[in-house]
C-alpha cells in the first residue's frame, strides 16, 4: 500500500447508479489522478463491476466489506446509529483511523453529514458544518464558492460568519484567488436591506478583520465574477444550487437541440465542437463532482445522488485538491487565529 498517494474512501453503495458508476469513476481516478481508493460496500457487487475493467492497478484499489446502506427514505441520524456497519459509516471510520484521507459519497447527503459529525467531529471554533458548492462565473478563469447550500435549514449570524471564514480559505488556496471578495446573499446591495439574519450577519462580516467582506450580493451577482465567496443560510443556498443546476441543464439541452438544425447548423455544430465542450465543462454540474462539507475535521465530498462515473471522478478530484492544499489544517489554523483576535478585541474594550 502506497504512503505517498492520496487515499480516498468511497461509499460504493451510495447513489442512484451504485455501485457500477461509482466503481467506474473510481477506476478512472486511480488511473488519471494517481490516487488510492477504498471501495466500501457489498464485495460481491463491487467485484462484479471491477471485473469489467481490463486493467486495474490492484495495489491501489481496495474493497472494504460493509453491511447495508442508508436509504434515501430513512432518517439520517437514526439510520447511522442503527446501521454501524453501513457503507458510509465504515468509509468515515477509515478517515478517522487515518487509513484514508477523504470520503466521497453520492448517497444520502443527510447521512453523510451525520456520519461525518459523529465519526470525525467538528473543527474547533466551528459551530455548524456547511456544504460549499463551486459555481462558474462570467469570468472563465474565476469560480465562486457558495455556502451553505444545504447543511443547515436555519442559521444564526455567527454561523454565516464562520462560513465566510472557511469559504475565504478555500477560495484563496484551492480556487487560486489571492484576494477573495466575500458577499452576503441578500435582496439588495444596501446594508439596510434584508431580514434580521441578513442585517446582523452584515454587521459581523463588516467588523471582522479576518474576512475580506465586500458587500451584499444580489441573486444576479452570484455568477457575475464580482464575488469569490457568497454566504447564505442552507435553505436559500439549496434553492440557489438546484436552480443553477437546472439552468445549466436547460442551456446544454437547448444547444444540443438547436445547433444541429439544417445543413448550416450541422456544419456549424461541427466547427463549434471544441467550444461546446468548454461550455459543458463550465456549466454542467457533473463537471464539478460535488460539494465539500466544511467544518468537519476531515475532507468529505458530498456528490449528487444521480452521479455517474464522470461526477464521481470529479468528486475524487475535488477531494484530492482539498487534501493537497491542506484545507482542513488551514481552516483549523485560521479559526484559532480568529478566536485569538476576538479575545484581544474583547480585552481591549474591557
Amino acid at each position: 500500500m502506497s504512503s505517498t498517494r492520496v487515499r480516498i474512501a468511497i461509499d460504493a453503495m451510495g447513489g442512484d447508479y451504485a455501485p457500477e458508476e461509482i466503481v467506474a469513476g473510481a477506476i478512472r481516478a486511480v488511473e488519471e489522478l494517481e490516487v488510492e481508493v477504498f471501495l466500501v460496500g457489498d464485495p460481491e457487487l463491487i467485484k462484479r463491476y471491477l471485473d469489467k475493467h481490463a486493467k486495474i492497478p490492484t495495489d491501489f484499489v481496495h474493497v472494504i466489506e460493509a453491511e447495508g446502506v442508508v436509504e434515501m427514505c430513512e432518517e439520517p441520524l437514526v439510520a447511522i446509529r442503527r446501521k454501524p456497519k453501513a457503507s458510509i459509516n465504515l468509509a468515515m471510520k477509515l478517515v478517522r483511523k487515518k487509513q484514508a484521507d477523504a470520503v466521497v459519497s453520492a448517497g444520502h447527503s443527510g447521512a453523510a453529514m451525520a456520519a461525518a459529525l459523529l465519526k470525525l467531529g467538528r473543527i474547533k471554533g466551528i459551530d455548524r458544518p456547511a456544504i460549499g458548492a463551486v459555481f462558474p462565473t462570467l469570468d472563465p478563469d474565476r469560480s465562486v464558492i457558495v455556502l451553505d447550500v444545504g447543511a443547515n435549514v436555519d442559521s444564526k449570524p455567527k454561523y454565516l460568519e464562520q462560513f465566510a471564514l472557511m469559504g475565504t480559505i478555500y477560495s484563496k488556496y484551492v480556487l487560486g484567488n489571492k484576494e477573495p471578495q466575500v458577499g452576503l446573499l441578500n435582496i439588495g446591495e444596501e446594508p439596510s436591506k434584508g431580514n434580521e439574519l441578513a442585517l446582523k450577519t452584515h454587521e459581523l462580516l463588516t467588523n471582522n478583520p479576518a474576512i475580506p467582506f465586500k458587500s451584499n450580493a444580489e441573486g444576479r451577482d452570484v455568477l457575475s465574477g464580482d464575488f469569490d465567496v457568497v454566504v447564505c443560510d442552507g435553505f436559500t443556498g439549496n434553492i440557489l444550487l438546484k436552480f443553477a443546476e437546472s439552468v445549466g441543464s436547460v442551456l446544454l439541452q437547448i444547444l444540443k437541440e438547436e445547433l444541429p438544425r439544417g445543413i448550416r447548423g450541422k456544419a456549424g455544430a461541427l466547427v463549434l465542437k471544441p467550444n461546446l465542450k468548454r461550455i459543458k465543462q463550465r456549466v454542467d454540474h457533473a463537471e464539478h463532482g460535488g460539494a465539500l462539507l466544511f467544518g468537519v475535521a476531515g475532507v468529505c465530498i458530498i456528490s449528487h445522488g444521480s452521479s455517474k462515473a464522470p461526477s464521481i471522478f470529479n468528486a475524487i478530484r475535488l477531494a484530492k485538491e482539498a487534501i493537497d492544499n491542506e484545507v482542513i489544517q488551514r481552516i483549523q489554523s485560521y479559526t484559532e487565529e480568529h478566536q485569538e483576535l476576538v479575545k484581544q478585541a474583547v480585552a481591549k474594550e474591557g
